[in-house]
């Protein structure tokens, strides 16, 4: 499908899911300026979220700033910490209600997550609010149910080289736009 080019996106990222996504799968992290570059794909960006949860982990902060740096705004909040021991961080709720509120600007969503939690909340945009709905995540940790409720699915594992980050001896990988790839990229 041809993408138009005047189109406002909006960019949501659910960090957590992804940061796991890319350390079961391929035991790498994310490259999250590709990400967002593909997501954006020359359309005019309005608003770019990532979701963050704070763990007081050392090398946190350098981690939220160097996604400021690349064109996120950051919005985190801290891991819950239950008695026991149990531990809870996500940001489901607040994506949706972000999404949902910024949906009347923009004309494309795109959620960069697998979580099939969302499934009802991408009908809602579709069916409600007219808006296009597309969802970047790793197939392989992809809800089915979220890539059928989507206008388009972005398999990150097509392209996994371009998703992730290369470790410091390797050469960066080439943007999938300039290698053989799907149309949406």
């Amino acid at each position: 499908m041809a993408i138009n080019k005047a189109q406002r996106v909006g960019v949501f990222v659910d960090v957590q899911n992804m940061y796991y996504s890319a350390k079961q799968f391929y035991k790498s992290k994310v490259n999250f300026a590709n990400v967002l570059k593909s997501a954006v794909n020359g359309r005019s960006v309005i608003r770019a979220i990532a979701y963050v949860i704070r763990a007081d982990i050392g090398e946190e902060q350098s981690f939220f700033d160097a996604l400021d740096k690349i064109g996120f705004e950051v919005k985190a909040k801290d891991l819950q910490v239950f008695v026991g021991g149990a531990k809870k961080g996500d940001w489901d709720i607040g994506i949706a209600m972000d999404m949902i509120e910024l949906a009347p600007k923009l004309d494309t969503l795109v959620l960069v997550s697998g979580d099939g939690d969302f499934v009802d909340l991408l009908r809602h945009l579709k069916h409600a609010l007219g808006c296009r709905v597309e969802v970047m995540a790793f197939g392989k940790s992809t809800s089915s149910k979220l890539k059928d409720a989507a206008d388009e699915f972005i398999d990150m594992d097509q392209h996994g080289q371009f998703y992730l980050r290369a470790a410091k001896h390797e050469k960066p990988a080439s943007s999938p736009a300039k290698a053989e790839k799907p149309e949406s990229l």
